[in-house]
């Protein structure tokens, strides 16, 4: 079977058994991470950002691949989860930049489409590694490009990006030494071969999709509860900011998202001017988030007047899946309700479109009663949860290894924040770029910074080192200097064997790890904390903070606590109730 170009049927067709091949070995990925703990999750990150992407195809497909590709970079984008999937939402992203002015693509446009792709992630990301995701996408679009100038059939040239995409991953334990140690190769870019796969696989072969109703043909795997729906991610407002904040002190009470179909019949809409929509949008709202391409233009607003909201939208097209949200009424609701959260989306009303709105009549606050600072953090545990929210934290996303927040949840919470400036800790270095693409998104509508903390106790000690009373400029110096003198610390439990810098780990052993590396293995939990501990404490008079998890004996946390106090009699010991899955221990040691 031969095919000479791509449109925009064959390329959901792909893409959805790519997801399926990538959520069927989604446990294999998981395997391949490099520490035996039981909470490799590439897979499960990959697999949630591929079912975001085809969930927003699903619901907007098209015949062009331009559109078709700009749906699902968009689907993705907001779905992104931890490192590998903001990577794989970035290729995409690259890809349908490429394409949006495209009905279908030949072999040399779709092989240039893959390469702006590969350039698109690499600069998303500050450092990119070789031997890893980044380096399997560049060879094959490499491949794809020389290829691409040999043969004008898509099939065959998919066949030799595959082909060649597995060769990159072969050589990734070339690459990176600490792959070749363990004895895997990477897990990203297996899991990016998988989706290759599916689309070898569809073209070789698949079902053509019906666009006529849903994408039955070929539909994305489903498990006993979509995972989309199994892993949403609700942040908790901590009772002192809610107890503390007037209901009348929400300026933009409106919280509104739709959507402003471009087509209306066959005559086009008003021409679309982004930015000065934007700037509209801004006079009496803020939280602005504008996504937009030729046919759909998605909108989320915070506004005091959202009839001028919907009439300024009117000039642009037809708007369908209002959504709006009276966020005093959500406040007076949480506050009669001893602060039990909702979820959001139980409150959204759905509006007919009827005409134009009436604007109504809000009084606005004084502007100097918005905070100056709002913070989020990502915890792992409710006793965690606590600590963040008695340092004053606004939002806490539940996220950690297994369950990482997407770029949407972010965006998200940070609309729930009337702040000047909002800060993010990520407290995990697999959400770190997600939480980057998220400011990168609202740049412009809001002040957002990302401290890169890559665990919990750097989290704690950042938000420790802030100071309400300091400029943006010595709070950030001040949280980044903090977060580089704090050594973290982890106790689990290994899922394989395997050998790392000389240390031969069994599986279902206790394993303890330092600043992201295994520094100790045992049969003994007490005994790994303790060796554990003892490199960590160099000098006996540094600050030792433990978070005990939701699986620990309180006997053996006393038994802990005792040995600290003994061998440690000038350090100053605080033992807390973590509530942490996986983890046995998080331990924090500062000078």
């Amino acid at each position: 079977m031969s095919k000479r170009s791509l449109n925009g049927i064959d390329f959901t067709s792909m893409v959805l058994l790519g997801a399926e091949q990538l959520q069927q070995h989604a446990e294999h990925v998981n395997s391949l991470n490099v520490f035996p703990v039981p909470d490799g999750d590439t897979g499960t990150n990959m697999n949630l950002t591929m079912t975001a992407g085809v969930a927003e195809l699903k619901k907007n497909n098209s015949e062009s691949i331009g559109h078709s590709a700009g749906v699902l970079s968009k689907g993705l984008l907001m779905g992104a989860r931890g490192n590998s999937g903001v990577i794989l939402s970035q290729l995409f992203r690259g890809f349908g930049r490429y394409a949006a002015t495209y009905e279908e693509l030949n072999t040399q446009q779709f092989a240039a489409a893959l390469q702006v792709g590969v350039d698109t992630a690499y600069k998303a990301v500050v450092k990119p590694v070789e031997g890893t995701i980044l380096t399997v996408a560049k060879e094959a679009a490499k491949h794809a490009v020389y290829c691409a100038r040999r043969t004008s059939d898509i099939v065959e040239l998919m066949e030799q990006v595959l082909m060649k995409a597995k060769e990159a991953l072969s050589q990734t334990p070339e690459l990176l030494p600490i792959l070749k140690q363990v004895g895997v190769v990477d897990s990203g870019g297996q899991g990016l071969v998988y989706i290759y796969e599916g689309f070898l696989q569809y073209l070789k072969g698949g079902t053509e999709l019906n666009l006529g109703g849903d994408l039955a043909s070929r539909t994305a795997p489903q498990a006993n509860q979509s995972p989309i729906q199994a892993t949403k991610l609700a942040f908790e407002v901590p009772m002192s900011a809610q107890s503390c904040l007037e209901t009348e002190d929400i300026e933009f009470l409106y919280d509104m998202e739709f959507f402003i179909n471009r087509q209306i019949g066959e005559v086009q809409a008003q021409e679309f001017d982004e930015e000065q929509f934007r700037k509209s949008l801004s006079v009496n709202g803020d939280s602005i988030i504008v996504i937009a391409d030729d046919e759909i233009i998605k909108v989320h607003v915070h506004s005091k007047s959202p009839g001028e909201v919907l009439n300024l939208a009117l000039k642009y097209g037809e708007i369908t899946q209002i959504h709006i949200l009276n966020m005093r009424e959500q406040h007076r609701d949480l506050l009669s309700a001893g602060l039990d959260s909702a979820s959001m989306s139980e409150l959204f009303v759905d509006i007919p479109m009827d005409g134009e709105i009436a604007t109504p009549v809000v009084a606005e606050p004084p502007a100097d009663e918005i905070a100056p600072y709002g913070f989020i953090a990502v915890s792992s545990g409710q006793g965690i949860t606590d600590i963040f929210t008695s340092l004053g934290v606004d939002a806490v996303l539940f996220g950690g290894q297994t369950m990482n927040p997407s770029t949407e949840d972010f965006v998200n919470a940070i609309s729930t924040i009337s702040a000047q400036h909002i800060y993010i800790l990520p407290n995990n270095s697999n959400i770190v770029l997600a939480a980057q693409q998220a400011r990168e998104l609202l740049e412009g509508e809001r002040s957002v910074t990302v401290i890169p903390s890559k665990s919990i106790p750097q989290g704690m000690s950042a938000a420790f080192a802030f100071s309400e009373e300091e400029s943006e400029e010595t709070n950030t110096e001040s949280m980044l200097a903090a977060i580089a003198h704090v050594k973290s610390g982890q106790v689990t439990h290994s899922i394989r064997d395997t050998v790392i810098d000389e240390l031969d780990i069994k599986a279902g052993q206790y394993i303890g790890i330092q600043n992201s590396n295994i520094v100790t293995a045992s049969e003994d939990l007490l005994g790994t904390c303790q060796d554990l501990l003892s490199q960590m404490l160099v000098n006996h008079d540094e600050i030792v903070t433990v978070l005990a998890g939701e699986d620990t004996d309180p006997a053996m946390t006393a038994q802990l606590a005792t040995w600290l106090q003994e061998q440690y009699p000038d350090a100053e010991v605080e033992i807390h109730d973590g509530g942490q899955p996986i983890y046995y221990y998080l331990f924090a040691v500062e000078a």
